[in-house]
């Protein structure tokens, strides 16, 4: 068990006094476990700090607007994948599957594509197994990673940490990223714009690295693939 990946998943929930209260341990867990490494440590200091010592209601404030009210900033994972398409419900199934077959079993009110649940599914893996499932998910953490750098947003180092465990770094796109896109009631254009490449658990064709172009690869291949869709 790698019990990083369970602290990580508790710095993206909803903001509470339990969490703050947990803030200290969580940074020495971190520290003792030592597989995010020293640099991405520094740079969550800042975060962990205001956590800890903000007032709780703005805390709660900046975390909604930030992963509940814009939806390209959503912790889903298959949010970015699927969209509203038919597709998602059944990768939903899969991935829930996949919790079982190891022992944890999903709550009726979590969706299985939770970033913070399949953090906690993380942590009960080897470390290998672990990082090799976030490799699957690298183009997505580094895509929300980007965001959240334009945005600003001390978040950014949480996903800067989970990219380092497996082994990758994205640099901010040089070109900056314009919310006014799509407006965020329309939902088919958000598909369409923000939708990242398909991830697959398990046996298939690996992606072969986290380098950066790899990843920039996919993410335009996912942007291409968007494209061609057959409008309904």
């Amino acid at each position: 068990m790698t019990k990083t990946f369970k602290a990580l998943s508790a710095l993206l929930t909803y903001p509470s006094e339990e969490l703050q209260a947990e803030v200290g341990g969580i940074r020495d867990l971190i520290e003792a476990e030592d597989i995010v490494p020293l640099s991405v440590r520094s740079e969550m200091e800042p975060f962990l700090t205001r956590l800890a010592s903000d007032d709780l209601y703005d805390l709660q404030e900046h975390y909604v607007d930030l992963f509940d009210k814009t939806r390209r900033l959503s912790l889903h994972l298959f949010e970015h994948v699927h969209g509203e398409s038919r597709d998602r419900g059944q990768a939903m199934v899969d991935l829930a599957a996949l919790y079982e077959k190891h022992g944890l079993l999903v709550d009726a009110h979590e969706l299985p594509d939770y970033l913070p649940l399949f953090l906690e599914y993380l942590s009960t893996q080897p470390l290998e197994e672990a990082q090799a499932l976030l490799t699957d998910t690298a183009h997505i953490i580094a895509a929300l990673e980007e965001r959240l750098v334009h945005r600003n947003s001390a978040y950014a180092s949480v996903f800067a940490a989970i990219l380092a465990i497996a082994g990758c770094h994205v640099a901010p796109n040089e070109k900056p990223i314009n919310e006014a896109d799509a407006a965020p009631d329309d939902l088919a254009a958000l598909d369409a714009a923000w939708e990242e490449t398909a991830v697959t658990f398990g046996p298939g064709e690996p992606m072969g690295g986290c380098s950066v172009e790899r990843l920039k690869i996919q993410m335009r291949a996912g942007q291409r693939d968007v494209r061609r869709q057959p409008q309904t």
